[in-house]
């Protein structure tokens, strides 16, 4: 049975029990998604408390892990998503998405606009992809690629 999570402490905590076995483990993200079978974005957003995992893909990450099978149970709710319960980050790393959408959100919505009518990139049927690559100019790049499907506004 599908279960829903009312309040995100369970798997908050959840998340932080998860990420403290991941370090002294020793283990990539990589490593926990090959274990769940699913894609590095999506387990790792799953085991930071904002995607379910199926039960098998759960119970592979709790064992990998060493979490008990509550927690395998627990990764398989449903969970309160949002991982910015302040609205505006404090996290660097964070700020700085939240900056780019400040400074190319309506950007984004009048190019999706113009090129599909309106409507929304969906957040669920979503694909999520980071890459490293070396910068011509010398340094890293890093290359985010986000693939939502397209859902149009409804009229009526």
């Amino acid at each position: 049975m599908v279960h829903a999570q009312l309040d995100p402490a369970a798997r908050e905590a959840l998340a932080a029990q998860a990420v403290a076995a991941k370090t002294l483990k020793n283990l990539s993200w990589q490593q926990i998604a090959d274990a769940s079978g699913l894609s590095v974005a999506y387990t790792t957003a799953a085991v930071l408390g904002q995607h379910p995992l199926p039960e098998t893909s759960a119970k592979a990450v709790a064992e990998l892990l060493g979490l008990d099978a509550d927690a395998a149970v627990l990764l398989q709710t449903i969970p309160v998503r949002g991982s910015m319960p302040n609205r505006i980050p404090t996290d660097p790393a964070m700020y700085r998405f939240y900056e780019m959408l400040q400074v190319y959100g309506t950007t984004l919505k009048a190019l999706v606009h113009e090129q599909f009518g309106d409507g929304i990139i969906s957040a669920i049927n979503f694909r999520l992809d980071v890459k490293k690559v070396a910068d011509p100019e010398g340094g890293e790049r890093a290359v985010i690629t986000m693939d939502g499907k397209y859902l149009p506004s409804t009229q009526g």
